[in-house]
This record gives C-alpha cells, sequence and structure tokens, in this order.
C-alpha cells in the first residue's frame, strides 16, 4: 500500500491547550494509571514510550488520517512536504555492498565540487563504509546534518588510481514534486507530479513555460499514484488552471467556520485543454485539484476512480518536539460533493482498495455501483459527477495486468532490473555516450538484444542463484521488462524526464489521454476551454 501524504490548513502549528472542567478528571485518571503503573508493575517501565502509545491509540479511535509523529521523524515527515532536506545532495544506491552515487542533484554541494555519477564513496569521515553491509537508512545518518555543517567523503573514481577527498558543506538539497515534464506527442505536453508541497507551484509554472516553448497546446497533469499534500499548493495549482474567482474547495467542520478557497490570480493554464491523469492512489490535495477541475468543466479526468479522502488535518507541534496531524474539518467540491469513504468499519476502510479490485472495479467500469444519492451536476455544462468514495473519471481506463507475471515481479521487486541497470551503466557509460550521444539517439535505436537480455539474466542467476529462469512467463512479460530496463538505463544516465518518456508507453491513461485529445472528445463532453 503507498502512502498518502496527509492534507493540512495552513493555521498556527502550535495551539495553546485550555483547560475544561470537565475534562479535569479525564486527565487526572490518566496521570492516576501512570502513576500506578510505575510504582506497581512487575518490570520497569518508558514512561515516554507508554504515552506515546496511548496518544496513538487515542487518535486511531478518531478516524484513519489524524495520526501522531514522534520528534524523532517529524523532520523525515515534513521534508517531502517542506520541498527539501539538508545534505549533501546526491542520489545513491548501494550495490555490492559498495556505496554509488548515481547522480548529484543539479546545484547541490557535491554537483559543484565535482562528484560525478559513478563514483564510489568508500569513506565517509575517515570512516571505512565499503564492505560492511551498509543499510540505506545508515547512508542518511551519515550524510545529512545540520545546515553549513560538513562532512569528508574519500571517492574511488573509476580510471583514476588514487582515491579523492572530498569535504562537503551540507545546505539545502530540493525535493523535486514534479517527476518528469516532456512533450509526450505533437502539441500535447506531459507533466506528473508525485506530491503536492511548497515547491510545486514554482515547479509546475516551469514545466508549463517549458513545455509553451516546445509548442504545446495541450497538456495532460499526471496524478496517479499521487497521495496528496498541502492545501495550499492545491488552491494554487488548481488556479493555475481556473480563471476569475471561482470556487476551489470549501472546508467546515465542528470547530472551524465555513472557509473558501477561490481563485484568485491569472494562471499560466487557463484556456489550453487540459486532462488529469487519475487512479486509485491519487488522494487528498489530487482529488482537490481534480474536483475542481472536474466541477467547473475545466478539463478531463482520465484513469480510475481516485482514494477518496476528503478530510482535512491540521498540524499541532507538542511541546516535546513531537507532532500530531489532528482532523479538523471535511472539505466540499465546488459543487457541493464530500468525496471521502467511510471509514465507521476501519478494517473495511484499510482494505478498500483490496476489494475495489476483487470487485472489478479497476477491471471493469460498470462494476463500480454508486447509489443515485450520491449523483451532482457539474458548474456548467450539468453533466453528472457523484460524491462519496473519490473522483470518479469522465473516461475509465481499466488496469491491465495481462504481461504482469511472477517472475517479472520477482525480478522487478527483488531489485534485479535497478541493479542490473546501474551496474551496466557503471560499466558502459563513456561507450554509451560515444553510441547514443543524446537520449533521443538512445531511444530511438538503442535494442535490448539476445546478447543483452542474456547478459541480464546471467547477472540475475549470480545475485540470486534461487530465482530460476522462466521462459513461459518471460515471453509473456518480455516487452514490458525490456522497457523497464531500458527506462532504468535512461534514468541512471540522463534523469527521470528520460526515465517517464520510455517508463509511459506502458502508461494506458496516458494513451488514451492522448487520444482524448487527438479526437476532440473534451468539448464533445461540454468541457470549456
Amino acid at each position: 500500500m503507498k502512502r498518502f501524504f496527509l492534507l493540512f490548513a495552513f493555521a498556527p502549528t502550535l495551539l495553546m491547550a485550555q483547560e475544561d472542567p470537565s475534562k479535569v478528571g479525564t486527565t487526572q485518571k490518566f496521570d492516576e494509571v501512570l502513576t500506578f503503573v510505575n510504582q506497581l508493575y512487575v518490570d520497569p517501565v518508558n514512561d515516554e514510550k507508554l504515552t506515546d502509545e496511548a496518544i496513538i491509540a487515542l487518535l486511531e479511535k478518531l478516524d484513519p488520517h489524524s495520526t501522531y509523529i514522534s520528534k524523532e521523524e517529524v523532520n523525515e515527515a515534513n521534508s517531502s512536504i517542506n520541498g527539501s532536506f539538508v545534505g549533501i545532495g546526491i542520489r545513491f544506491q548501494i550495490l555490492k555492498d559498495t556505496l554509488m552515487v548515481v547522480a548529484t542533484i543539479p546545484g547541490g554541494p557535491s554537483e559543484k565540487l565535482g562528484i560525478l555519477p559513478g563514483d564510489k564513496i568508500t569513506k565517509i569521515s575517515d570512516l571505512n563504509v565499503a564492505g560492511i553491509g551498509l543499510k540505506n537508512n545508515q547512508v542518511r545518518e551519515k550524510l545529512l546534518g545540520e545546515l553549513g555543517t560538513k562532512v569528508k567523503i574519500e571517492i574511488q573514481r573509476k580510471n583514476m588510481r588514487k582515491p579523492m577527498d572530498f569535504v562537503i558543506t551540507r545546505d539545502n538539497i530540493p525535493i523535486n514534486s514534479v517527476d518528469a515534464v516532456y512533450m509526450v506527442a505533437p502539441e500535447i505536453g506531459y507533466i506528473k507530479l508525485n506530491s503536492f508541497s511548497r515547491s510545486s507551484m514554482e515547479e509546475v509554472e516551469k514545466g508549463i513555460a517549458d513545455l509553451k516553448r516546445q509548442g504545446m497546446k495541450h497538456l495532460v497533469f499526471d496524478l496517479q499514484g499521487n497521495g496528496g499534500g498541502l492545501l495550499d499548493a492545491a488552491q494554487k495549482l488548481a488556479d493555475e488552471f481556473l480563471s476569475g474567482d471561482k470556487l476551489i474547495v470549501y472546508s467546515e467542520g465542528r470547530a472551524q467556520p465555513r472557509s473558501n478557497l477561490k481563485a484568485y490570480r491569472t494562471g499560466k493554464w487557463e484556456d489550453g485543454q487540459l486532462i488529469l491523469l487519475t487512479d486509485e492512489y491519487s488522494a487528498s490535495a489530487s482529488e482537490i485539484l481534480s474536483g475542481a477541475i472536474q466541477d467547473w468543466d475545466r478539463g478531463l479526468i482520465v484513469g480510475r476512480r481516485s482514494f477518496g479522502k476528503g478530510l482535512v488535518q491540521r498540524p499541532i507541534d507538542l511541546t516535546d518536539g513531537s507532532q500530531i496531524r489532528l482532523t479538523i474539518a471535511r472539505y466540499y467540491t465546488p459543487a457541493g460533493r464530500f468525496i471521502q469513504k467511510p471509514y465507521d468499519d476501519m478494517e473495511a476502510y484499510e482494505n478498500d482498495l483490496t476489494q475495489r479490485y476483487l470487485n472489478g472495479e479497476f477491471s471493469h467500469v460498470d462494476s463500480i455501483k454508486l447509489p443515485d444519492s450520491l449523483k451532482h451536476q457539474t458548474l456548467l455544462s450539468k453533466r453528472t459527477v457523484y460524491s462519496g468514495g473519490g473522483i470518479m473519471p469522465d473516461i475509465f481506463v481499466p488496469i491491465d495486468t495481462s504481461e504482469i507475471t511472477d517472475y517479472f515481479r520477482d525480478l522487478v521487486q527483488g531489485g534485479h532490473v535497478m541493479s542490473f541497470s546501474l551496474e551496466y551503466v557503471d560499466k558502459n557509460r563513456d561507450k554509451m555516450l560515444v553510441s547514443y550521444p543524446s537520449f533521443a539517439d538512445f531511444k530511438s535505436k538503442f535494442i535490448l538484444d539476445e546478447k543483452f537480455m542474456n547478459e541480464f539474466f546471467d547477472f540475475v542467476k549470480t545475485a540470486d542463484p534461487k530465482l530460476e529462469r522462466n521462459d513461459a512467463q518471460y515471453e509473456t512479460s518480455e516487452n514490458l521488462l525490456k522497457m523497464r530496463i531500458k527506462a532504468n538505463l535512461a534514468q541512471d544516465i540522463w534523469g527521470y524526464d528520460e526515465f517517464y518518456e520510455i517508463f509511459n508507453q506502458s502508461n494506458e491513461a496516458l494513451t488514451r489521454a492522448v487520444q482524448a485529445i487527438q479526437n476532440g472528445e473534451a468539448k464533445k463532453m461540454g468541457i470549456r476551454f
């Protein structure tokens, strides 16, 4: 199950507790229990751990999205939302017990010092990190730190006899919420957003500007797998596509009066044709954006029904540095839709996506049964849309599992595709860049022939002798596996844009969106642009 980012309103994050006389007995009871446990329990106890567990249990009784975050996890939990973290600016992978630089972050401290993809980090702060069974979390602990602090690393570079020493000053490293920006077809641009962070608006604006320079007249905005993020970012991105002062979303709760969020400025893509891609993992802020676009008949939603999260969380800092994210309101789309799926049965809520799959909802739109009581109308064209349990797409695209076999899953989930691609690029980077000086050359001319695939299977056999080659399942998954390997090679040489330009060849929702644009389906459905 993918992790969904919490959606939360901007408000002061530290609330002063006002003592309610009616609640004094409750807090006193908890203190009494904790005191007796400390005095009389058969074994020593950890007060802090017990208190944390009590808070977690309390919040779990409220709803699925009110959560507790320990003080040790707050910074990590906030990093994707803030759009940055403090580090040395590399993407790394541990390959055969060796810490390898996959890429440097553009503009980061490592790139500025001349660290290169393929460099192997052998020491950190004079401590050997090669051949010791290093784990990813241990690497992060050693390389992350306070802003402005320094860390010394030793690097072994191919074709260099002696190791190279670098002293790197840690800096703010951006976490991009935009994964890919490229032209998917003539006049059709593509942007993939992975989360809604403080940097999302700036990243999307840059992407739109880049695509306009390449002749974009239609935009496909990919929210598949996007679990959400900041309400403020959702509002700004909706405002990028909606004109005037249109309502984007409103929220209200027991202690929160109704709050309307509207468009308030001129966006950079208010007139061009727009299609949003969603799936069962598109949640929270993704659903706010999708709901606003659908309700105002601004664009089409293509894909599958979204997750169904219509609750607003507020972050509240606690005195010890920990944090709770408390549900304070429900949000509604401009047409008044409340899209939160029921959570009175928490077990059913947790198993909802599995149940949807078993019911056939991912394969057949007719399997989705929604009562007439959930019907709403869009605000301009009066098209029928639904509340309850997510955003229903205008064009349904079934999930395609015809090429996915158990053998394919073992190869991908076992890390063999990623590890092989990294090692292959490490050995052949210079030769590949001579043969394929541009990504366009690589995309059109690089062929994964039988000799190449045998090299891949030999790698897998060495890495995991228990994983036997399955020729029958390979025949079923051959095209998908080759596409995945080629996409990984492109990522390791160029970057994420190039990865998705190859990987998206199997993106059925994107293919259907392009067809809808080319066939003029949006206007036929009443979409106004």
